[in-house]
């Protein structure tokens, strides 16, 4: 039975290390523990960014992402180097694995390809997903509160009488100007689905 964390044959091996930008941190314990795990020093990427940045918006591990391919391993110091939380990482590892990629974390013993390993990681899935409801709620009692304050919650309602100017401005840019759909409705800030979904209401009225 397989579980989706087994580990393929390695093709080539890849590092990645991550400093912040606060306290300024050179990398050179992640990546001596990544030499010594056998990572080339040509294949180790690197960033010092912000530890609130998204792992995919990174340029060093953009870089490192355009080069995994089906039957890589990527290494780190600490799975935490992966992403800014524990919802990025996990869903950084996952579609990870999913592409055929084995994630190895030196310092907290995470290999996919053992049976501890992958215990671990569903782990931490567990957690994030835990996490995930937990932001759901808090978010979900501030919309709740906020309502009961009376706070309207959305976008505000259109201004009727403005929607009707710009219906019968588009309209005429389009019977009597010869200008297209989608030009007619930009000029009044539309786009080509807003024109018709305003023009369909006023139908039924």
């Amino acid at each position: 039975m397989t579980d989706g964390y087994t580990k393929k044959e390695t093709t080539m091996q890849f590092g990645y290390t991550r400093t912040s930008t606060a306290d300024k941190q050179p990398d050179d314990l992640q990546r001596r523990a990544l030499l010594d795990a056998g990572v080339p020093e040509a294949q180790i990427y690197a960033d010092q960014v912000s530890g609130s940045k998204a792992t995919g918006t990174r340029a060093g591990w953009q870089a490192l992402d355009d080069r995994l391919r089906d039957g890589d391993e990527l290494v780190v110091w600490r799975i935490d180097r992966i992403g800014r939380s524990m919802i990025d990482v996990i869903t950084t590892v996952t579609a990870l694995v999913e592409r055929g990629v084995a994630v190895r974390s030196l310092a907290d013993g995470i290999d996919p390809s053992t049976r501890e390993g992958r215990l671990m990681l569903n782990l931490m899935a567990t957690f994030a997903e835990y996490e995930r409801e937990l932001i759901q709620e808090r978010v979900q009692a501030g919309v709740d509160a906020a309502r009961a304050r009376g706070v309207k919650i959305g976008r505000p309602a259109p201004d009727p009488a403005k929607v009707a100017r710009n219906l019968r401005t588009v309209q005429h840019l389009i019977n009597a100007e010869g200008l297209g759909v989608v030009e007619a409705a930009r000029t009044v800030g539309w786009s080509k689905a807003t024109y018709y979904r305003y023009r369909s209401a006023q139908a039924t009225e």
